[in-house]
């Protein structure tokens, strides 16, 4: 598992740009270096249901699997399609999370856009779906969770967000990222962490808060 309390991410240059994935030649940012303290594990609440903790245990577990990052458009399988897990995207965190608590977002996304194609953005000029890329860009997450009504409000008090909470924030103008809060604890100030992959691997830190909140969901 790799952990960095310091929220040193935000150094990073690009992230999650899913206006571009599909383009090979994109380049991942340079690796952060490791830090080394340890986060408690919270517990859940009793009434939890069992698949947030599935759900937050695959999140977890990404950590030490997926080590590198890569933007491409991959043909993969349909349904329950994947690329490779030592790599992918900040959103195949999500997906990947959301897949081992039974739920298929490659699925549930290209079956919505089918529904409603208008509701969908084209900011990459997309006319049509596309079961290959279209889970695995933020901004049509964003639009199919908030088209279940899982959106919650967006604010800056920590209070508000619960482990399991999907997050999605803007790093600058284009460029979309997307993690999930935790119920891992930093030792040093108690703040729940996120498990994301903004360009050197799937990774757990204390970045709530460092960059602008788009959307917030709770699914679970």
């Amino acid at each position: 598992m790799f952990l960095s309390l310091a929220g040193g991410a935000a150094l990073f240059g690009g992230g999650c740009d899913h206006a571009s994935l599909g383009r090979s030649s994109v380049t991942a940012p340079p690796s952060l270096p490791a830090a080394a303290p340890s986060p408690s594990v919270m517990p859940l609440p009793p009434t939890a249901p069992p698949q947030l903790k599935q759900f937050l245990e695959a999140a977890i577990a990404q950590s030490s699997v997926t080590t590198g990052y890569d933007p491409a458009w991959v043909k993969i399988n349909y349904p329950n399609g994947d690329v490779p897990p030592e790599t992918g995207v900040c959103s195949d965190v999500v997906v990947r999370a959301f897949r081992k608590a039974g739920i298929d977002l490659q699925k549930e996304v290209h079956e919505d856009m089918k529904r409603a194609w208008a509701e969908y953005p084209k900011r990459w000029g997309a006319r049509g779906t596309d079961t290959n890329i279209d889970h695995r860009r933020v901004l049509n997450l964003m639009t199919y969770l908030s088209r279940q009504r899982k959106s919650l409000p967006v604010t800056s008090d920590r209070a508000n967000y619960l482990p399991g909470d999907v997050v999605a924030w803007e790093l600058s103008e284009g460029i979309e990222h997307i993690g999930v809060l935790t119920n891992l604890s930093s030792e040093s100030n108690k703040n729940y962490l996120i498990v994301h992959n903004i360009g050197a691997g799937t990774r757990i830190e204390d970045v709530l808060m460092s960059w602008k909140i788009i959307g917030h969901y709770r699914y679970f």
